[in-house]
């Protein structure tokens, strides 16, 4: 140790002297050394940097060039453009690092149309040419490309970068040729995600006729770049990690790792002897090149090797007082933007429309940024590209806006695992195909594999001059073992089958938030003893029920919610009118000496409303509150107001569950189990906290009170806000109630949710527990 801090001390030393020399024979000639600062790459522990340029800051030193690699490309672009190092520091501070690095799109920028499919489940492929195609990378980088895009726009106006405010290069490597390549000009934003794109993990760059990925490859810490273009003197800051010895190459990822960086390693020690300042970072940084959540131990761990080489740095900025720096500030920006012509590339004829009426960038007319990047969310939002790149355009003295697509193949195969206390484990297969039969369709296939196994087919299709109008087509069936409960104890099992056909029309109210639309849909409901009523007979003395009936319905739906798993703000409304235009029940007893029912044409009315509101109150805790309610309406008989609070089944709303079950009759209500509850009328309010613990763990503590009905609504409405006590299946009308907590995780199979409640009159608690994405309703 005493000999390293000597070595130090004598280094500082001839630091000292190399500056005092330097600056007589620099006042004899009377020309100012041209000092370049070199920022290596190290993900994440790049962010170590930006306590560097603070300290040029304070000490009024202006490099003439500045070199990056990789993260150091993106401190050190946007530096060059002008961003001081304390905006940079707060830009990293207040980053969204989940979003930018998740890549995917906020669900309230998918269009309306989309939202039920969206991000629900595990894995996406596409397949092409008879092969499943895994991509080129892991993760999809399009939120960070368009974070870094729009920090950029200062630069928009400039070509050249020795232009910027400080002349800049970026290192890359040439992946097809095995070259480095030092980009110069062009797209500044283009130049520092080309230089960070790390083989496999974010998606190379195309760049004229090659492919761009990480320089670190080649040349981590590139000084020798810097000395090549006339440096005198060099600062670097250089965050890469050592090579490991042969004790510690212990595992395949640092194996891997090692060999990818061989060449920059070969280099590394002679360029770190070409900096006249080193700021050694590697001793101190622990962190992985990954750790962007611990951006800020990352900026605090910076300050140390920085403050090492204060005095090196100080003298620096003292021997440079004497000549006139750059002016080191952001250039003045559009924050207008008229676009000349709008060009789209690599999108095909058949998703053209679509794009460009949800884009909605038009020549001649004025545009923010804010705009821009709405555009593109919504394009996002279509869910047919895997990114889309945007750029300038300067043709002929015009000023365009380029889009560039990539889209994902026409065939998609999808999957997800999951498993819950209701029905056990499966497995979720789905083949999407896109523009198969027409332009602007989607057609889907999804199959639950599992003991009680589901499926939905599904046609969907755009249309009209800004595709605001879409048509759905669905086919969905569940064969199910449903428990019946009486007085909230488990009297039976039987089999139950569900079978719908759907079809509606509708019409994008606003492209992403709300639609409303007409539809027709045939249900079929089967309730079986899932033991043979001639060999044990059950609670119900039933052999056999049936429900078939067609619903002709009117449909309303709002929802800006920003996540479809964990929302953080947002709200969302759904108003459902249906009218029965044909019913056909068949009930079979065991017992001979009760009346089977055969019953066709008893019409009903229902009215389901659907209210959530998700409310910020700080980073990590959010309010929710859910308002929903369903009333069955039935024709009044002689003998009878409703019928169908004898034998309707199958027409009523169903309360019970942690997963939203796909019959839109269905609802959650945490400590019944799923379905547990058939009813012909509700009003349920709910209430909840969802508190980010620390990251992808939320504590959720809720409570739900119902006011249910089992009989007409004639009957229910006028006690429906008094009824007290404990609920019973055939009470008319009865208060439920349940107060539970929820441990939820985002996992990589997806969320994993654990939850024990409790629901008055059944004085026990329940337990639940859920891995993964279920199948999902459609709308």
């Amino acid at each position: 140790m005493v000999k390293i801090l000597q070595s130090k001390k004598i280094r500082n030393l001839l630091v000292l002297i190399f500056f005092a020399a330097w600056s007589q024979v620099v006042f004899a000639q009377e020309k100012k050394p041209k000092v370049a600062l070199v920022l290596s790459g190290g993900g994440a522990k790049g962010i170590a940097h930006i306590r560097t340029l603070q300290v040029l800051d304070s000490l009024h030193i202006v490099p003439d060039l500045i070199v990056g690699n990789s993260m150091g490309s993106i401190v050190g672009g946007l530096y060059a453009m002008g961003y001081s190092g304390d905006s940079i520091a707060n830009l990293t501070k207040n980053a969204n690092w989940e979003k930018l690095l998740g890549g995917k799109v906020s669900l309230n920028n998918v269009g309306a149309e989309e939202k039920s499919e969206y991000n629900k489940y595990l894995i996406e492929l596409d397949f092409k040419n008879g092969n499943i195609n895994t991509g080129l990378y892991i993760l999809n980088d399009q939120n960070l490309r368009e974070f870094i895009a729009f920090l950029a726009v200062p630069s928009y106006e400039i070509e050249q970068f020795d232009n910027l405010p400080i002349p800049f290069r970026a290192v890359a490597t040439d992946i097809i040729n095995g070259k480095e390549v030092i980009l110069d000009q062009g797209s500044l934003a283009m130049a520092m995600r080309a230089s960070m794109s790390i083989p496999g993990v974010f998606s190379p760059i195309r760049y004229k006729n090659t492919l761009l990925v990480d320089g670190g490859l080649l040349n981590n810490f590139p000084a020798d770049i810097a000395k090549n273009l006339g440096a005198d003197i060099i600062i670097g800051s250089d965050v890469g990690d050592d090579p490991k010895t042969i004790e510690s190459l212990n595992s395949i990822s640092a194996l891997l790792f090692q060999g990818s960086m061989m060449n920059s390693n070969t280099k590394r020690p002679a360029n770190r002897e070409l900096c006249d300042i080193l700021i050694d970072h590697a001793p101190y940084l622990t962190y992985s090149s990954s750790d962007f959540f611990k951006a800020n131990e990352i900026y605090e761990v910076g300050k140390i090797a920085t403050h090492q080489q204060i005095d090196a740095l100080v003298d620096l900025g003292n021997s440079l007082k004497n000549f006139e720096q750059r002016k080191h500030e952001l250039p003045v920006a559009r924050t207008e933007f008229v676009f000349d012509t709008i060009v789209y590339q690599d999108i095909s004829k058949s998703n053209l429309a679509l794009v460009k009426a949800r884009t909605a960038i038009y020549p001649h007319q004025e545009y923010t940024k804010q705009d821009i990047e709405d555009g593109l969310g919504r394009a996002m939002g279509t869910t047919i590209f895997k990114d889309i790149e945007f750029a300038r355009l300067r043709e002929d003295g015009k000023f365009g806006l380029s889009l560039k697509g990539v889209e994902k193949s026409k065939h998609q195969l999808k999957g997800s695992l999951h498993f819950d206390g209701y029905r056990g484990a499966g497995l979720i297969a789905n083949y999407t195909g896109r523009n198969i039969i027409g332009q602007a369709s989607r057609s889907i296939i999804t199959l639950d594999i599992a003991e009680q196994p589901k499926a939905r087919v599904q046609y969907q299709k755009n249309f009209g001059e800004d595709r605001d109008w879409w048509w759905r087509t669905e086919v969905f069936g569940q064969l199910l073992e449903q428990k019946l409960f009486i007085e909230g104890k488990n009297v039976d099992k039987a089999k139950f089958h569900y079978f719908e056909f759907d079809n509606q029309i509708n019409r994008n109210l606003s492209a992403l938030k709300s639609h409303a639309g007409f539809g027709l849909k045939y249900k079929y409901s089967k309730l079986k003893p899932t033991i043979d009523p001639n060999l044990s007979n059950n609670i119900l003395n039933l052999e056999q029920y049936s429900f078939a009936t067609y619903e002709l319905y009117a449909q309303f739906k709002f929802s800006n919610l920003n996540d479809v798993l964990y929302p953080t703000k947002g709200t969302q409304i759904q108003a459902v009118l249906a009218r029965s235009l044909q019913n056909k029940v068949e009930t079979i007893y065991v017992d001979p000496n009760i009346d089977d029912i055969y019953e066709v044409g008893t019409e009903y009315t229902k009215l389901s409303l659907d209210f959530e509101e998700i409310v910020p109150f700080t980073a990590n805790l959010t309010g929710m509150i859910s308002l929903n309610s369903g009333f069955l309406f039935g024709n009044r008989t002689e003998e009878n107001d409703f019928l169908f609070s004898t034998f309707g089944y199958g027409a009523k709303y169903f309360l019970g569950g942690d997963i939203i079950d796909p019959r839109t009759d269905n609802y959650t209500f945490s400590g019944l189990t799923e379905s547990e509850l058939a009813v012909s009328q509700f009003i349920k309010l709910g209430l909840g906290l969802q508190i980010k613990t620390f990251r992808n763990f939320y504590f959720i503590p809720h409570m739900e009170i119902a006011s249910v009905g089992f009989g007409s609504f004639r009957d229910y409405f006028p006690n429906a806000f008094s009824a007290k006590g404990k609920w019973k299946n055939y009470e008319d009308p009865s208060f439920l109630a349940s107060v539970g907590a929820k441990v939820s995780y985002k996992s990589l199979l997806g969320p994993v949710n654990f939850d024990v409640s409790w629901v008055n009159s059944t004085n026990k608690l329940r337990f639940f527990i859920g891995i993964g994405f279920p199948l999902n309703r459609s709308n």
